[in-house]
Parts: C-alpha cells; sequence; structure tokens
C-alpha cells in the first residue's frame, strides 16, 4: 500500500468556490509536508528543489554561481564532484557555498579566470535518510570572437545574374544572431528575390540595379555578452547591357557590342542545398528548419510537400517568403521525404530533403517518490523512450546499485525496482538514468519508511460560511503512515454521515452537494489507522442567497428629462449588502446629474451620450447578483424617420476570366433603402449533382461588385448573390449563366473509415463516401486495402464501386488491422489515404476469470476480488466483469419457484467489486465471468459465502385476547426476517389515565420459543400500551405497539345488564323511536305537498328545473321549497336510492302526481310530472285524492 499525505490547503469560503478547485486539490502520495509547527519531529530524504541547467553557459565578466538547493529533515549537507572527482572548496579561496545551501559562488571578478572553472559539475544533497544528486552541469563561459581580417574586392555583376555574399560569422559560444544593414544601421530590405540564408549569407535570385551600394555589412550579435560583431562592407555595382557595351567599346571593336537584352530570362536552379537530394537529422521536441533557395529570371517561387503525407497544419511555418520551412515540436512521425519546388515561367525543379527524427531520452513514467509504513509494499519504476531506446541504470545514494550496500527488501526487475516487506532501514534515494547518445535524464525518487499517528492539519473549529442550494466543501487534511480512513460526523454524538446524501473525497473534504439551512452545525472529521486517532471539528453556516426583488425596467425618455432605474435588494440579515451601479459595464460618469440612493439610480436632464445599459450589482462577501436595463434617448420632438428595408437584390450577374479552377464574378448593386450595403453573399448550384440545392460560396466587401471564385473540378456551377445591411438580407438574385468546370482525379479521400468486425471470421471496413461535388470527376470508385498489423504481409486492396463498406472474410478472431481507402476516378486517384486500425470480428471469450475470493464486509454487504483473464484469451474489446449471485434455498423453495440470481457488471478491468443488498444470516452462491462486445465467457467455479447475523424485522403480528378483570394474553407471529437465531423477545408496557398521561414503562423478558403470553396483575378497567420486540445477537430489531384495555369489576357488569333488559326501560326506548320518525315524516311532507309548490314560478325563476344539480358539499338535493321552509332535505331520506317510489310502499297511488303512469321523483324529491309538458291537475289548498286517505295524506292534512 502506498502511503498518501494530504497536503494542508488554504480555507477557502466555501460559497464561492467552485468544484473544480477541491478536486484539482494536489494528492500527493510523494513527500511529507514540512510544517515545522505539526511534522517537526518527521524525517524525510533529501530533495533537489532547484539546480543549474545541464549545459550552463557563463558570462566570463560576471561572478559564476552554480544553483544546487535542496530540502529535507534533517536538513541535508552539500558536496560537489568536478570533472568525476571530489571538488574541495575549502582549498580554493575563490570558491564559496551559500548557508544552508548547496550552490556555489566563484568569484572571478576580482581574480581568476573563468576558462579555470570550465567542467563538469555535480551536487549532492545528503542526511541520514539518504543522498540526492543532482545533473551534471556543464560549466562554459560564453565567447564572442572577432571577424578574421580580410580583404573584399568589389563585386561588378551584369543585371539579372545571381549572387550570394558570403557572411562566414566566427563561431561562437552559444552562436551568433546573423543580420545584414547598412552603414547608417539600418536593415537591408528583403524579398522573394533578396533574402538571408539560415548560415547567414545574403542570397540574389536575380539583381537589378537598385542593388548597387557599398555597404552591405554582415552582423553577428553574440546576446550572452551582449556585443555585436561586424564584417568588412561588401560593395556591389550592377551594370545594365548598355553600360557594358560602353565600357567594352573604349576597348574593343565595334562589332562586339552585347544584344539589347540585358539578361536572357532562365529557369530556377537552386543556389542552396546542393544536387537534387540531400539529408537532415533532427531532434524530437526540436524545430525542424528545411531551407531551398533558388535563382532564375523571373524570381522563383518556393512550394513545399510532404512526399508520403500532409504537412502538419497546426505545426507549421513558413518564413523567408516560404523559402524555409519550420516545423515546431517535431515528432518521428514528421519523418520522412520532404520536397521543395522552385517554379516560374521557364519552368520547375525540385529538391528531396530526406529528414530524420532522432530523439534524447524523454519521461513515459519517471520514478516517484515512495512513502510506506513499516511492513508494506511498493515500487519504484522509470520508464523512458527515445530514438535510439535509451539504457536504464539505477543508482542508489548516488552510488551504482550493483555496488551498493545489498537490501533484502528491494528487488531490481529491469525499470522497476520492487520494494517488500520494507523496514525503516530500507528508507533511501534511488537515482534512475535513461540515456543515449543524444542527451540523458536523472531522476531522483526517495524511499521512505513512517510509522506515524494520524495528524489533521487543517484548523480547528474553521468556520465555512456558504449560499444556500450552493455545494460547501469541509477541508480535513490529514497525515498518517499507514494511510488514516476518514469519518465525518454531525453535532456532538451524530452517526457517521453516509455517501447518499454526502460527498466524500480522496483528500478528506466532505462536500454538500447542495447545500440547505438544516446543514447548518458542527462537523467533526476523524481520521483512525492502527496507531491512533485524530479528530478535528468545523462550522458551517449556511446563508440565505442575495436577490433582487424588484429589478431596473427598460426606458424610453426624451432628450432633457429625468429617469429612475429601481433595485431593490434582498439578503441575508446576517451578511452585509452593497450595491453598485455600471453603464455600459463600466463605471458610472462622473457627472453630478447621476444620483445613486439606497434603491434607485436617477439621471437627470438626460443627454444622447447617456442611452446604454445600466446594471445594478448586489453583492455580499459569498455571493453576488446583477440586474440590467437599457435606456433609449429620443429627440423631444421626433421629425418622420425614412423608411429603412433591406436591400434589393443584385442584378446583371456577368462571369469573366473563365479559367479551370476561377472564375471572376461581377455584379450591379441593388438600392440599399437608405440603409449603407455591408457585404455580399454569394451562392453557387451545382446542376450536375444537386440541382435546385444552394451552398455559400463566399463574401466580400459591401463596397465591392467583383469576385476572384475558387472552383472545384467536375461541378456545372450557376452564382447568385445577396445583398445585406443592418437591417437584413435581400432577396436573391436572378441565377448567373451555368459554367461548368473539367473533371479532375479527386482531392480528397473518404472520412470516418472505421474496421470492426461483425462475426468472428471478419471484417467489415465501412466509410463515408464522397458525395457528387467532392468526386471531381466521373466514374467514383474505392480503392480497399488492409494488412494485418503485426505481420509481415503486403497490403491487400480491391476495386468497389461507390459504396460505403467492403466485407472481408476469412480473417482470424480479433487480431488488429491496418486500413485505407482511396477515392479515384476516370481521371487519377486522390492523394494516398491516412491509415486507421481496426479489429476484426470478436468471439466469445474462453477463460473464465480465477482465484475468485470473497470478503464479506458485513451483513449486507460483501466484496469480491478475482484475477484478471489472459488478454488473448479475451477475443474481443474488454468490457468488464459480471457477478452472478444468488441466495441458496432450501428444496422446497427451489421446487416451488426458479432461483432468483442477481447480476452486477463491473465495467473495464476491474479486478474487485462490492455486492450490496444482500440479506443478513443467509447463504450466498457466486460466479464471476468476462465479458467482452460479443457476450459473456465461462463463469467460474462457483463460490459460497454466508452473510452474519443481523438485527430482526418487527414480530409480524401482535394481538391481545381474552381480557379479564386483571389480566391480558399476548399472541404473537415471529418477525418475518430474523435474520439470525433469535435469543428473546422484549414487552415493555405502562398504563394511560384517562387524561392520557402515560404511567411507568414495565420490561419484561420472554423466551425466544414462546408466542403467547399472559400478563396477570393488572389493574382493572385500565387502558395498557404494549412494546414489543424480538433480539438476536446482533442486538434489538424494529418494534410493534398495540393498547388493549382490562373489563370492568363484575358487580358493575350485572347491574348493566339488569338495566338493559327491563321492560320499562324497553318501552321508553321505543316512544322514542316512534315519535322522531313521526317527525321525520312531517317534515318529509311538508317539504313536498304540491298545494306549497307554485310550479308556474319556479318555471319562470329557474329555465330547467330537471337538470338541478345535487349539493355535493353538504350533501343535501338541489330542490325547490317556499317561502315557509329552505331546510334542504337531507340524505338519507325515505325516497329510493332508485329515486322512485314503489305502490306497494303507500296506500296513496304517487302516480296521479304525473298525470299517468309515467309519473315519478326527481332528484330533488319533487314530482318529475310538475314539470314535464303534460296538461297539469288544478292545485288544491290539500292535497286531496280519490283514493284511501295513506298516512302520508293524512300527515298532510294534519299539517
Amino acid at each position: 500500500m502506498q502511503l498518501k499525505i494530504m497536503p494542508k490547503k488554504k480555507r477557502l469560503s466555501a460559497g464561492r468556490v467552485p468544484l473544480i478547485l477541491f478536486l484539482c486539490q494536489t494528492i500527493s502520495a510523494l513527500e511529507v509536508p514540512l510544517d515545522p509547527k505539526l511534522l517537526e519531529d518527521l524525517v524525510q530524504p533529501p530533495t533537489i528543489t532547484h539546480q543549474s541547467p545541464k549545459d550552463y553557459i557563463i558570462d566570463p565578466r560576471e561572478n559564476i554561481v552554480i544553483q544546487c538547493e535542496a530540502k529535507g529533515k534533517p536538513p541535508p549537507s552539500f558536496s560537489w564532484t568536478r570533472n568525476g572527482t571530489h571538488f574541495d572548496i575549502d582549498k580554493d579561496p575563490l570558491v564559496t557555498m551559500k548557508p544552508d545551501s548547496g550552490t556555489l559562488i566563484i568569484n572571478i571578478m576580482s581574480e581568476g579566470k573563468a576558462e579555470t572553472y570550465e567542467g563538469v559539475y555535480q551536487c549532492t544533497a545528503r542526511n541520514e535518510r539518504g543522498a540526492a544528486i543532482s545533473n551534471n552541469i556543464v560549466i562554459r563561459p560564453s565567447r564572442s570572437p572577432l571577424w578574421t581580417k580580410e580583404k573584399l574586392e568589389p563585386i561588378t555583376l551584369q543585371n539579372g545574374q545571381p549572387l550570394v555574399l558570403p557572411c562566414r560569422p566566427p563561431i561562437g559560444l552559444p552562436p551568433a544572431i546573423i543580420f545584414w544593414m547598412d552603414n547608417s544601421f539600418q536593415r537591408l530590405p528583403q524579398s522573394e528575390r533578396v533574402s538571408q540564408g539560415l548560415n547567414g549569407d545574403l542570397y540574389f535570385s536575380n539583381v537589378l540595379p537598385e542593388d548597387t551600394r557599398e555597404d552591405y555589412i554582415c552582423y553577428a550579435r553574440f546576446n550572452h555578452t551582449q556585443t555585436i560583431q561586424q564584417k568588412q562592407p561588401i560593395s556591389l555595382k550592377v551594370i545594365s547591357v548598355d553600360e557594358l557595351n560602353d565600357t567594352i567599346a573604349a576597348n574593343l571593336s565595334d562589332t562586339e557590342f552585347y544584344g539589347a537584352k540585358s539578361s536572357r530570362e532562365r529557369p530556377p536552379t537552386f543556389l542552396t542545398p546542393e544536387g537534387n537530394a540531400s539529408h537532415k537529422e533532427e531532434l524530437r521536441g526540436n524545430v525542424l528548419s528545411l531551407e531551398c533557395i533558388a535563382e532564375g529570371l523571373p524570381t522563383p517561387l518556393i512550394y513545399w510537400i510532404k512526399e508520403d503525407g500532409t504537412l502538419p497544419t497546426n505545426r507549421t511555418v513558413y518564413r523567408n517568403f516560404q523559402k524555409t520551412l519550420q516545423i515546431i515540436q517535431v515528432s518521428e512521425a514528421d519523418s520522412g521525404n520532404y520536397q521543395c519546388i522552385a517554379k516560374n515561367a521557364l519552368g520547375a525543379i525540385h529538391h528531396t530533403i530526406s529528414v530524420t527524427v532522432k530523439a534524447a531520452p524523454y519521461w513515459i513514467m519517471a520514478p516517484q517518490n515512495l512513502v510506506l509504513s513499516p511492513g508494506e509494499d511498493g515500487t519504484l519504476i522509470c520508464r523512458a523512450n527515445g530514438n535510439p531506446k535509451p539504457r536504464i541504470s539505477w543508482l542508489t545514494n548516488g552510488v551504482p546499485i550493483e555496488i551498493a550496500p545489498d537490501d533484502p527488501s528491494r528487488r531490481i526487475d529491469g525499470d522497476t525496482i520492487i520494494f517488500s516487506n520494507v523496514q525503516e532501514r530500507s528508507s533511501a534515494v534511488y537515482q534512475c538514468n535513461a540515456s543515449n547518445e543524444y542527451g540523458y535524464l536523472l531522476a531522483n525518487a526517495f524511499v521512505n519508511v513512517l510509522a506515524e499517528p494520524p495528524r489533521i492539519l487543517t484548523s480547528a473549529n474553521t468556520l465555512y460560511q456558504v449560499i444556500a442550494n450552493r455545494p460547501a466543501f469541509l477541508d480535513c487534511a490529514f497525515f498518517g503512515s499507514p494511510l488514516p480512513t476518514i469519518e465525518w460526523f454531525k453535532g456532538a454524538k451524530g452517526s457517521a454521515l453516509h455517501e447518499d446524501i454526502y460527498v466524500f473525497h480522496e483528500n478528506g473534504t466532505l462536500e454538500i452537494p447542495v447545500a440547505q439551512k438544516d446543514n447548518t452545525g458542527t462537523y467533526t472529521c476523524v481520521a483512525r489507522n492502527k496507531l491512533g486517532t485524530a479528530k478535528n471539528e468545523v462550522h458551517v453556516e449556511v446563508k440565505d442567497p442575495t436577490r433582487i426583488i424588484e429589478q431596473p425596467e427598460y426606458a424610453v425618455v426624451q432628450r432633457g428629462s429625468t429617469v429612475s432605474f429601481e433595485c431593490r435588494v434582498k439578503h441575508d440579515h446576517t451578511l452585509i449588502a452593497t450595491v453598485t451601479w455600471l453603464k455600459d459595464n463600466g463605471e458610472l460618469p462622473n457627472d453630478e446629474r447621476f444620483t445613486v440612493a439606497k434603491d434607485h439610480l436617477v439621471v437627470t436632464d438626460v443627454r444622447d451620450d447617456d442611452g446604454g445599459t445600466y446594471t445594478c450589482v448586489a453583492n455580499t462577501t459569498l455571493d453576488d447578483v446583477s440586474a440590467s436595463a437599457v435606456l433609449s434617448v429620443v429627440a423631444p420632438t421626433p421629425t418622420p424617420a425614412p423608411i429603412y428595408d433591406v436591400p434589393n437584390p443584385p442584378f446583371d450577374l456577368e462571369l469573366t476570366s473563365q479559367l479551370d479552377t476561377s472564375v471572376q464574378l461581377s455584379w450591379t448593386p441593388g438600392d440599399d433603402n437608405n440603409s449603407p450595403i455591408t457585404k455580399f453573399i454569394i451562392e453557387y448550384e451545382d446542376a450536375m449533382h444537386e440541382a435546385g440545392l444552394w451552398h455559400h460560396q463566399a463574401e466580400v466587401s459591401g463596397t465591392q461588385t467583383t469576385a476572384q471564385l475558387k472552383l472545384s473540378p467536375y461541378v456545372n456551377y450557376s452564382f447568385r448573390v445577396m445583398a445585406e445591411n443592418s437591417i437584413g438580407r435581400s432577396l436573391p438574385s436572378e441565377a448567373s449563366e451555368q459554367y461548368q468546370t473539367k473533371a479532375a482525379e479527386p482531392d480528397k479521400n473518404p472520412t470516418a473509415v472505421e474496421g470492426l468486425g461483425s462475426e468472428p471470421d471478419n471484417l467489415v471496413i465501412t466509410w463515408k463516401p464522397l458525395n457528387g461535388f467532392e468526386s471531381n470527376g466521373p466514374g467514383l470508385q474505392y480503392k480497399v486495402s488492409w494488412r494485418q498489423k503485426d505481420g509481415d504481409d503486403e497490403w491487400t486492396s480491391v476495386v468497389v464501386a461507390n459504396v460505403s463498406k467492403y466485407i472481408v472474410s476469412g480473417t482470424p478472431t480479433f487480431v488488429p488491422y491496418l486500413i485505407k481507402v482511396q477515392a479515384l476516378n476516370v481521371v487519377g486517384f486522390a492523394p494516398e489515404p491516412a491509415v486507421v486500425m481496426g479489429h476484426s470480428g470478436e468471439d466469445l471469450p474462453m477463460v473464465a476469470p480465477g482465484n475468485v475470493r470473497v470478503n464479506v464486509v458485513n451483513s449486507t454487504l460483501a466484496e469480491v476480488h478475482w484475477d484478471p483473464v489472459p488478454l488473448k484469451s479475451i477475443r474481443g474489446h474488454l468490457q468488464g466483469y459480471r457477478i452472478y449471485y444468488w441466495k441458496a434455498q432450501s428444496s422446497s423453495q427451489r421446487n416451488r419457484r426458479h432461483i432468483e440470481k442477481k447480476i452486477l457488471t463491473f465495467q473495464g478491468s476491474k479486478t474487485h467489486g462490492m455486492l450490496p443488498g444482500l440479506e443478513p444470516f443467509s447463504h450466498y452462491t457466486l460466479n464471476v465471468r468476462v465479458v467482452n462486445g460479443k457476450g459473456e465467457g465461462p463463469a467460474s467455479p462457483d463460490r459460497a459465502f454466508s452473510t452474519p447475523e443481523g438485527v430482526p424485522s418487527a414480530p409480524s403480528s401482535l394481538k391481545i385476547v381474552n381480557p379479564t378483570l386483571d389480566s391480558l394474553t399476548l399472541e404473537w407471529d415471529p418477525p418475518s426476517h430474523p435474520n439470525g437465531l433469535l435469543t428473546e423477545y422484549t414487552l415493555k408496557y405502562q398504563p394511560i389515565n384517562s387524561t392520557h398521561e402515560l404511567g411507568p414503562l414495565i420490561d419484561l423478558k420472554i423466551p425466544a420459543n414462546k408466542t403467547r403470553w399472559t400478563l396477570k396483575n393488572l389493574n382493572f378497567s385500565t387502558r395498557y400500551k404494549f412494546y414489543f420486540y424480538a433480539q438476536t445477537s446482533v442486538g434489538p430489531g424494529s418494534q410493534i405497539t398495540e393498547e388493549a384495555v382490562t373489563t370492568v369489576d363484575e358487580a358493575m357488569a350485572s347491574r348493566q345488564v339488569d338495566i338493559a333488559t327491563q321492560g320499562w326501560f324497553i318501552g321508553l326506548m321505543c316512544a322514542v323511536a316512534l315519535l322522531i320518525l313521526i317527525l321525520l315524516i312531517v317534515c318529509f311532507i311538508r317539504r313536498n305537498k304540491g298545494g306549497k309548490y307554485p310550479v308556474k314560478e319556479k318555471e319562470d325563476a329557474h329555465a330547467d328545473p330537471e337538470i338541478q344539480p345535487m349539493k355535493e358539499d353538504d350533501g343535501t338535493f338541489g330542490e325547490y321549497s317556499d317561502a315557509e321552509d329552505h331546510k334542504p332535505l337531507k340524505k338519507g331520506s325515505r325516497t329510493p336510492s332508485d329515486r322512485t317510489v314503489k305502490k306497494e310502499d303507500s296506500d296513496d297511488s304517487l302516480v296521479d302526481y304525473g298525470e299517468g303512469v309515467n309519473g315519478q321523483f326527481n332528484e330533488d324529491g319533487s314530482f318529475i310530472g310538475q314539470y314535464s309538458g303534460k296538461k297539469e291537475k288544478e292545485p288544491a289548498e290539500g292535497n286531496e285524492s280519490s283514493e284511501a286517505p295513506s298516512p302520508v295524506n293524512a300527515m298532510n292534512s294534519f299539517v
């Protein structure tokens, strides 16, 4: 286990710190924080913190300072070697070492020479835990030598001839920077014709008379010593043919004159480099500079290509008028053949430069400091790459490990040192050296063995203030060896916090994702390891957010008037809010017309320049909020505004200068409608491939009426133009005439090339085809090529039609393939395509995970470990591992239902996982399978495990039976989930008096095998409350409650029975019931008497009485009533539920009220016949009937 040392972090307000800041806190497993107040008793091996560069060029006019700084506990001592032998600084009076440092100061300003101290220096920092060493520091003094004396003859050349003016600067350290100037220290102008090469020479592709001058001077600037050296001036005279003839005339006959042409035009030739090919070698990470300079007349232009690929667009730079190609951060992938092409009107030549990129060693994985506790294991890994491959060697405390003292806890395996069962004597500093012919890397990494109890480095009682609904982060920086575990608690006696609400970070920080008011309080961080415990308290206050409850609003005001913007703020009462006003995101003008009050901003005498956006910003120490409004200033008496509109469409489109790859389009603008045209948009239509679809071609300034358009091959172009102003865009112009370009080979290849197998023995190659516009010609096809990545096979190719897929059959299972797809048409092939990697089809894995182990964490959680399967046996992309687990069941359960298996999948190459939600005191079985893109592999052998006991659930039921005067019998069913072996039941009960106060609580233990229990000697006629729960060896389970009452005494019960059986009592009850029945009948009849309901008035007052609704709010029926009685008829009246009255229910025939057999009761208790369209009976003062009087009629007469 590696020990993680958690650094102390600066406390920040949790409300204002974004999440990423906390997640990016350095969690170091590398070094002990040297806090003198907190960790002053801890030791640490030396670590080099600062040193001079490997190649250290010094100024010989200043003292030499060779830096070497280191830290450690105890503080390290320092020593030096020079050229491989001990450097005794005490014997050299010019050399001193800075106090508490290894930095050397060599005083050469008073006496001595810098050359005396040239050499290779190395610093060693040592304490009782080991020794760290610096790089080899090569000390060399800078040099800026003078030019050698030379006599330079004047140069005379005929107009148009090439020329190279040599510079040949002296060799200095570091190399000089070269530039050409005249006597006035003005840089000489350079161009495509005249330019300076990388070697400092000045090249003329052809000379002109204006090149004549006597002061071509090459300067060398040595930056290290801040000196400039000057070459002797060079004189150049360029003469024309006429001048040359005048010169010859004085010495030769008249027949030997030059022709009238000054110098014949000629094709290009290279001035540098020479020949047709050259070679260039560069180191990885440097800038690759390739140069081609050509002469010719007219002046040739230079172009660059990479023969076997494309130039990296984001790392390629052209300099010196494209004569120099530079690729920054060059890598091995940039190796290859680069071709420069020089071209003028008379021809072209090319030069091929073969580039090889080598690499000094560079880190893949540098060794990291290792802090372990006694008995732990660890590794130091040192991996580097380079070209050629670097050699790895190890040192310990600065001594080659082969001759260092033996350590039984250490074993070397190539680039890895493996430590097992380390002890305190295993502490040391190890050096890894990776070297090849181009350089070396040296890294120090210590192994520090410590045994320390936990310490919390965060300040105690830190207060975190956070805004509600924002995240809060509580720090708990800690240190300990072995690595402590961290727990958080809330409150003085709170339980441990869990991840369902909180987030726990590896550095000990507790995150409250969304802070609420109830999160306010004290939180305790506890760090534990086997050597002890440490804790720290912090406090959290959650504040209300700041809000602007009345925001400024958009305003339009006249010039010279007054405007006011409101800004009313509500904030947490414990915070102080400040309100600031901004105009256009800047400060308000310093003008007395602007008045800022508590809740508003007032601007008087508004001017035109006062218009803009005004922002109210309210902020506290924890948050801020803002709101903005726009002020528009208008004239007091606006004049009628001109009509603004989008431009009219351009017209008169014309195509000229028609070439294979370009054409010139001209047009006439339409009216701009009082808003100047800002730009023209040109679109094209390809009538051959996508007729009717218009695409963007170009945009030009609104002042232009012509555009030179680049064209693609094999396209039938039409163009149209649109104008745009501040209002919007015009309608398109009429289309131009059509113009078709010639066919050419494709200039691009398909994209999205992929190789994936659909079956174990095939490879499906897919790509995104080119569209018709990109085909550049007829007969579009694709050349599909493939070969195995790790084999020596040649490419296999096939040409297919314009499709997007090709299937290669008969491939081995899941093998990497190199794939490329190249486009071609009847004209030729596209450029060489990029190579992509794919895989043939997957098959099911062959091997099951081995060595499956189960660690039961608690009664509901288990941790499963397994060994990964070999990669070759996966036969596909590893998706993860899948655990099948199920609870073992009895034979009767298995007969009743199928065993329910649960599945958990762990993504990637994980070799362990947690099984949550297990049932306590249960037997489980599991197996593990590996999963790839095809499916699952075979299952590992079943592994059985059991969960420990837990607390039981509540008893399934609790009933009180057979109550007597002084006893109650309780019956119950055991818990449905005992989660273990029940040890006993606990019964607690207490009496409840008439005021619902609880009496003393009585506790009773009952054996686990009982399901019935009788309580005796209870109080008669008393209510009791019972609390009942079961227990296992782990503890008590959930409880069930019930209440019951003992009976009263027998004498009182006997008296009550005697009264209830007396005849007089029964007669009295019957009389009361009869009286109530009569009163109900009277009320019903009074409500329903026909003579009391004027039907005509009801129809006038209510449009449709048949649909009067039931009043659902009070349970009554909506109905009519006369002025004497407004009480509604309650539910439960004698009207049957089907709203009809059967004839046998009454002696009075109710049909008569409805004029026929259709008469029946409405929902409101009145007769439907009263409101039907039939002829009504004459109303009578009493509700008379020809039939024998019924009790109802009798009651009507009575009333």
